[in-house]
């Protein structure tokens, strides 16, 4: 167990599991009853979620685990830093959680990665939350993003100068972010080393089908189907220059049941503009899941 870290408003003690390959996950575990999985993306971690979690914790069981290379959790400098991996040591975890029944909330490359575990587990998938994200193909990428994709220019900007999670603290939020806030968003990307699998985030959107996660991605596509039926809840952030209003309206088609909310001032770390609106919604349609 890791000691408490002295972060704004992350006061939870996280936890360690240990993957086959040797690699150590963090994940925040917190209270009791039924469960809620937060899959975070890139470049944030569990941090993403903390309000989140202090919110629900009394009701639910909360658990947000750190991807391999993000967060607290272990960052091996040479590692398969690919969506299939990532998504394999999501289902490692949730089997050793024993998590047989859970919503699931999802973020940016959480999207993909939570999503392409509930396509195997569908069963064990009670509703999902959506929050400025995709899990299927897309052609476009913002130029920013495709500068950091560039050999040489990509692991200078990236690694080098922080130019990718640093940016984030203010280009992926509308209010202001707090410096105790970015403190806790930027805390684990201190150096080179640390911001490895940020640029292996970015390197992994597949822009073609020669790409090695196009097929992964498409089997996440393609395990949307077994989830039409589950509840989804959908909170998008309006002013995201990265998943702006095409992903929206794609959701939308996709699920058509789904409860949607466009917040048109807010970005893409949605949960930091409109936190105070949206994790009343979360809660209650955690209600409308367990009835």
């Amino acid at each position: 167990m890791v000691a408490t870290l002295e972060l704004a408003g992350y006061p939870f003690r996280p936890k360690r599991y240990q993957l086959r390959d040797g690699a150590a996950m963090s994940y925040v575990d917190e209270g009791q009853g039924e469960v809620v999985v937060m899959v975070h993306g890139n470049p944030s971690w569990s941090y993403l979620y903390r309000d989140l979690i202090s919110a629900l914790a009394p009701q639910y069981r909360c658990i947000a685990p750190d991807h391999i290379g993000c967060g607290l959790s272990d960052k091996p400098q040479n590692y398969p830093y690919r969506l299939s991996q990532h998504i394999d040591n999501l289902e490692a975890l949730l089997d050793h959680l024993d998590v047989r029944s859970c919503v699931l909330v999802v973020h940016d490359w959480g999207g993909a990665i939570g999503l392409g575990w509930a396509g195997r587990h569908a069963d064990r998938v009670k509703g999902v939350v959506v929050l400025n994200t995709a899990a299927f193909l897309a052609r476009r990428i913002p130029l920013r993003i495709s500068l950091c994709r560039m050999p040489l220019l990509g692991p200078l900007i990236v690694r080098g100068l922080n130019g990718f999670a640093w940016p984030a603290t203010f280009m992926a939020v509308r209010r202001k972010m707090q410096p105790a806030v970015q403190k806790g968003f930027l805390y684990p990307y201190d150096n080179w080393q640390s911001r490895v699998a940020i640029l292996r985030f970015v390197q992994d959107i597949p822009m073609h089908p020669r790409h090695p996660s196009w097929e992964t991605l498409v089997a996440v596509e393609q395990g949307l189907f077994r989830l039409v039926d589950k509840p989804m809840q959908i909170c998008w952030g309006g002013r995201d220059f990265c998943f702006n209003r095409f992903f929206y309206k794609e959701w939308c088609r996709r699920f058509p049941a789904a409860r949607a909310r466009y917040f048109p001032e807010a970005g893409h770390y949605v949960l930091e503009d409109a936190g105070e609106e949206i994790i009343p919604l979360v809660q209650y349609f955690l209600m409308s899941c367990h009835d």
